[in-house]
């Protein structure tokens, strides 16, 4: 059993080497347009706007997940907390703290979107 794992991970990463260098070689490949560079994450635009219109939602969605896995957290300590003050005490805090953290991510994308798009009217972030 312990040879098939490693052989299956061996065949893994010589398999991603192997791509890897063919990216290397042709960064540009399978991506849509020239301005985009084909990495594991997908292709990344090169161009500054377009990298923030692609790097945005990520970032959002990340900290919207991160919020939801701690809020869960905290509702998983609340249950197994026997009645215990400390326990839900802090298992209060850190609902509490995933919640404010999700709210400041919201507002932060509403003060961008006020200021960048409707105040400078700032081109290619709409």
């Amino acid at each position: 059993m312990l040879k098939k794992l490693r052989f299956l991970f061996l065949e893994v990463v010589f398999f991603k080497l192997s791509t890897g260098f063919a990216l290397a070689l042709n960064p540009y490949e399978g991506c849509k347009e020239f301005e985009e560079v084909n990495t594991a994450l997908g292709c990344i635009p090169l161009d500054f706007t377009k990298f923030v219109q692609w790097l945005l939602p990520i970032l959002f969605s990340i900290s919207g997940g991160v919020a939801f896995l701690l809020m869960v957290y905290g509702f998983i300590l609340i249950g197994t907390s026997s009645g215990d003050e400390k326990k839900v005490q802090g298992a209060k805090e850190t609902i509490t703290s995933a919640v404010i953290g999700l709210i400041i991510s919201i507002s932060a994308l509403f003060i961008l979107k006020l200021i960048a798009i409707d105040i400078l009217k700032i081109p290619g972030l709409s």
